[in-house]
């Protein structure tokens, strides 16, 4: 009984993993015809949220690896902490003017401010277009009617959100599916165990808002394995 329960949890996870890549390969890219991307990784650095953001440190590094032979990804750090406090980096090419800054932030404890991130995604977006928002959080502690608004007017703009969660906080998880719905974007959710799974499909939506689907799929061939299966799910 253990043994078919755990198989049948394996396969629903897997059923999210395609079910992720398939909806990032049927979004539209902005500028499909370049190999540039501009992509804005938002984080929850709350309290709780400590052993992510350590993983993020280097999670962002190895998607600039990943797309360098592609094209050019343009990349920002956005995050809140504690008491109202909320950064972002300047937009950069150089994972080494990333790396440097994320390992000296320590998390604090404090309420959700995702509104803020998605206000700074459309206040980016007027200046040069931003091809999508990857955001990582676990809870929501905000009016979720204001930031399913804030994500219609991103999916107006063409700005898709992919949203990661970590745990199962039905009601953020309620939230974060509507925001990546109404942007246009992807919701998947993951836990400790699956951080190998969250690096692959980070790097994946970096590759799509570089190169677009092609690219994707040339990602998949080069992985082989489990990447390069899941890859021809989405073809």
């Amino acid at each position: 009984m253990g043994k078919d329960l755990d198989k049948e949890n394996e396969k629903t996870s897997q059923g999210d993993v395609d079910a992720f890549l398939k909806k990032v390969s049927l979004t539209p890219k902005q500028n499909a015809g370049s190999s540039s991307g501009r992509l804005i990784f938002a984080m929850d650095a709350t309290a709780s949220r400590q052993p992510t953001w350590d993983n993020a440190c280097h999670i962002q590094r190895e998607m600039f690896d990943e797309t360098s032979s592609i094209g050019s990804l343009s990349l920002q750090i956005a995050f809140f902490r504690g008491f109202g406090e909320f950064k972002a980096t300047p937009w950069t090419t150089n994972s080494n003017a990333l790396t440097g800054p994320m390992s000296r932030v320590n998390c604090l404890g404090g309420h959700t401010q995702i509104e803020k991130i998605l206000k700074h995604t459309l206040q980016q977006a007027e200046n040069k277009s931003v091809n999508a928002l990857v955001y990582v959080g676990d809870c929501v502690e905000e009016n979720a009617d204001t930031l399913c608004h804030l994500a219609g007017q991103m999916g107006v703009q063409g700005i898709p959100a992919f949203v990661f969660q970590e745990g199962y906080d039905p009601t953020a998880e309620n939230c974060f599916r509507q925001i990546a719905k109404l942007s246009g974007g992807a919701f998947f959710r993951f836990d400790a165990n699956s951080a190998s799974t969250l690096k692959t499909l980070l790097k994946a939506v970096a590759i799509y808002a570089v190169g677009g689907q092609k690219a994707l799929e040339k990602y998949g061939k080069k992985m082989g394995g489990e990447t390069l299966r899941l890859s021809r799910q989405i073809r």
